[in-house]
């Protein structure tokens, strides 16, 4: 390898690169990740990985760059802020807002635009195509959410941020409001030297959780978090935690809306994560009416898609449920149109989305035909 360029000169070279890609941290860790690996184990003996079985399926390669990518020596983390660019400055209070409003479907504010995976992983291989072109050649490989790979973990140890008492990562300039990738190298770099911990005594993500799954400080029990529940659970979401998801149908942003380092949140400055016309402000009635393929057109190129329709219905039909019990007593007439909404449901060729939409019509009263 003959770069021309220092070690640390080359470091800097590459964060200018990657500003100009527009990501809005770029970092060095090393592969290291030995300490982390007890904290994992217990976390996938207890089970709270849930139906994620391909976290435990790769042992500890998460923790073990070199194993996973041989050769690798070097990490290069990227963090990307994706509020929309014509985010207001009350946004925190708007998206709680939206719990008041149970006719209202409430999308994951990173799900609302592109698929990240889509932007990212674009981004990351030209920023290593370009330290290619420097350098020469060179083994490398680009993960965007995409392989047994502890992002939050990697980010940390390379002055990204630190990891909050929800588990993510937060940064003093920016909150949490950001996605992470990284480049896998077989070149050695100098780190970037980690921040320290900002959080202090504030419990706000631990307190605000509708599951209560932030279980303790630092650990998440997946099985009863929304998020997974809404996108990675496969199967019947448990009847106990249906009435908290509230109408929540894709993901769940609670803990980092109440977080107070989220007042600092970047736009994006990318048209990619621009909210897609539907997805933000629809009613449940609406999204529930989509048939298969409207769903596929209406979702692609967005993460949504992941989850496939059978899914989306299930999510949709248990936030009717709970829309069904908080109308009751407020709004007649828009109570009598989810449940309409649902009876039209209510021989789905699907067993898992006929299981939730009777769960849901018994949401409501007698009066209401829901028993």
């Amino acid at each position: 390898m003959n770069t021309g360029l220092a070690a640390d000169q080359l470091v800097s070279q590459i964060q200018a690169w990657g500003q100009e890609l527009s990501f809005s941290q770029i970092g060095i860790a090393d592969v290291d990740l030995s300490s982390a690996e007890a904290g994992l184990k217990a976390w996938l003996s207890a089970g709270c990985h849930g139906q994620m079985g391909y976290m435990a399926s790769h042992g500890l390669k998460r923790a073990r760059p070199a194993e996973l990518v041989p050769g690798t020596v070097s990490v290069v983390t990227a963090r990307m802020d994706y509020l929309p660019r014509d985010t207001t400055d009350d946004w925190q209070a708007q998206e709680f807002e939206r719990l008041q409003r149970p006719g209202e479907a409430i999308v994951s504010m990173y799900a609302r635009g592109r698929d990240y995976h889509k932007v990212l992983r674009s981004r990351l291989q030209k920023l290593a195509e370009r330290i290619e072109q420097a350098v020469g050649p060179l083994g490398y490989r680009v993960f965007t959410d995409s392989a047994p790979v502890l992002e939050a973990e990697l980010a940390q140890r390379s002055g990204q941020g630190w990891r909050g008492k929800h588990t993510l990562l937060l940064n003093r300039e920016a909150g949490s409001m950001f996605f992470l990738g990284e480049i896998y190298l077989d070149m050695a770099l100098p780190v970037t030297e980690p921040v320290s911990a900002h959080c202090g005594a504030c419990t706000a993500c631990i307190d605000v959780c509708p599951t209560r799954a932030i279980v303790a400080p630092h650990r998440l029990d997946a099985r009863r978090c929304i998020s997974y529940l809404t996108i990675e659970h496969a199967g019947a979401i448990p009847e106990e935690l249906r009435p908290l998801m509230g109408n929540r149908i894709y993901g769940c942003d609670d803990c980092q809306l109440v977080c107070p380092w989220n007042k600092f949140a970047q736009r994006s400055a990318l048209p990619d994560f621009d909210e897609r016309a539907g997805l933000s402000g629809a009613q449940l009635i609406e999204l529930f009416a989509w048939s298969e393929d409207e769903f596929l057109q209406r979702t692609e190129g967005n993460p949504i898609r992941r989850i496939g329709h059978e899914r989306w219905l299930r999510n949709i039909a248990v936030a009717m449920g709970n829309a069904l019990r908080a109308l009751e007593s407020m709004d007649a007439q828009g109570c009598s149109t989810v449940k309409a909404s649902l009876i039209a449901r209510r021989d789905h060729s699907s067993g898992l989305v006929r299981e939730h939409v009777l769960w849901a019509l018994a949401q409501g009263s007698e009066e209401n035909g829901g028993r």
